[in-house]
């Protein structure tokens, strides 16, 4: 190799830009020096954030210096408030400018409320207002407690573990006749997961004694009432709601109405040149950790491959993990984007048994914050991201690498 190495600037510091750190690492033969932007000094593992009011998982918080010098990449603080691809330059909020090769917006999605009145649950800093529900719950203060699937929500699994931890809760402190409803504009539970999956997390919500209503969208909690269409009500002491979210929407980047942005299937931003991105600032319609990772991966490998590195760009095809916590054995839930071969399974579909599913980020984190064994059992030796296949003779688990 000669020459300067590629200077791959990523904007952001969640899942899917240390993972497209990671990957470029491991792409790159050297030919691309990273550098991440990060407007926090610290990594947030927010998928535990619906365990933490039941004291059943607590989220992990990380030095975010420490996590990226383990990538190879180096930190910069700041938060992108503009980019000029013509200069290739970033303008932070404090006015500096930054310049780069090629940029990697990686800048994630703002939750907004989307039924009013109902509590909000964003992730970590909601947990609080979601202990105090549980607290009022025990007390015999509320009897019928709602959970809400707004339109539009991305990503509905976490409302569903919020409903099953309750449903235990519930039944661990001896509380009685507490009604729990899940309200949701989908046709199944758990739809996205396809027919397998869906039909599993339905007989487990039954049996949690949790009702289910189906096709009707959740709008507005007042007075006692949720009101839902078309047509329906349902008279509750409490809802809890997942938001809808808005993307970034960044002068010098081109997005929708929603402020999201419009990639193909390699992460490079339409319009633009050595500008990608990956994550829920995207036009991808699911926000969620694990398609994160995919996407940032194929915007990894495309970088990677301009640097002349000898790698073949890999487009993003989404495949759906979801780690579904129930209070007893978790549920390995696994499917593609379009719904077809769907699996559901107590025993892990991939390893490390992570919520967030990394090609790269999956066993660097579990090695980092030990999140295998927050969830799933402890981290294999030498464990490296795999997914469990069947066998199609004898229908037993074949292990093999994703």
């Amino acid at each position: 190799m000669s020459g300067k190495p590629v200077h791959a600037l990523i904007a952001g510091a969640g899942v899917a830009a240390l993972e497209a750190a990671l990957a470029l690492q491991d792409l790159g033969e050297g030919r691309v020096s990273v550098e991440l932007l990060a407007p926090e000094p610290e990594f947030t593992y927010r998928p535990l954030a619906v365990a933490e009011p039941f004291a059943v998982a607590e989220v992990k918080r990380f030095p975010l210096e420490r996590l990226v010098g383990a990538t190879g990449a180096s930190l910069r603080g700041g938060s992108v408030v503009a980019v000029d691809a013509e200069r290739k330059i970033v303008t932070l909020a404090d006015r500096q400018e930054v310049g780069y090769d090629v940029l990697l917006l990686a800048l994630g999605a703002r939750p907004r409320e989307a039924v009013p009145g109902a509590l909000t649950f964003r992730g970590p800093q909601d947990g609080p207002a979601m202990a105090a529900l549980l607290d009022k719950i025990a007390a015999g203060d509320v009897d019928r407690v709602a959970f809400a699937i707004p339109s539009g929500a991305s990503w509905p699994l976490p409302l569903y573990e919020l409903a099953l931890l309750t449903a235990e809760y519930v039944a661990a402190h001896g509380t009685r006749n507490v009604e729990i409803t899940l309200v949701t504009p989908e046709d199944h539970p758990l739809a996205l997961f396809g027919p397998s999956a869906s039909e599993a997390v339905a007989e487990l919500l039954e049996l949690r004694g949790i009702t289910v209503e189906t096709a009707v969208v959740p709008v507005q909690f007042a007075g006692g009432v949720l009101t839902a269409v078309p047509e329906h009500s349902l008279s509750v002491d409490a809802v809890v709601a997942l938001p809808q979210f808005d993307g970034p929407r960044v002068p010098g980047v081109p997005h929708d109405e929603a402020g999201f942005v419009p990639t193909d299937e390699f992460g490079w931003v339409l319009g633009l040149t050595d500008v990608y991105a990956a994550g829920d600032l995207t036009q991808f319609p699911l926000k969620q950790g694990g398609t994160a990772t995919q996407q940032a991966d194929a915007a990894a490998s495309s970088i990677a491959a301009d640097s002349g590195a000898a790698v073949k760009p890999e487009a993003f095809k989404p495949v759906l993990r979801g780690l579904l916590l129930t209070g007893f054995l978790p549920r390995f839930l696994r499917a593609e984007a379009t719904g077809d071969h769907s699996v559901v399974d107590t025993e892990p579909l991939w390893w490390p048994p992570a919520k967030i599913v990394g090609r790269y980020l999956s066993p660097f984190l579990a090695a980092k914050l030990g999140l295998a064994e927050a969830v799933g059992g402890p981290l294999r030796e030498g464990a490296i991201p795999i997914e469990v296949e069947l066998d199609p003779k004898s229908g037993r688990p074949m292990w093999s690498r994703l």
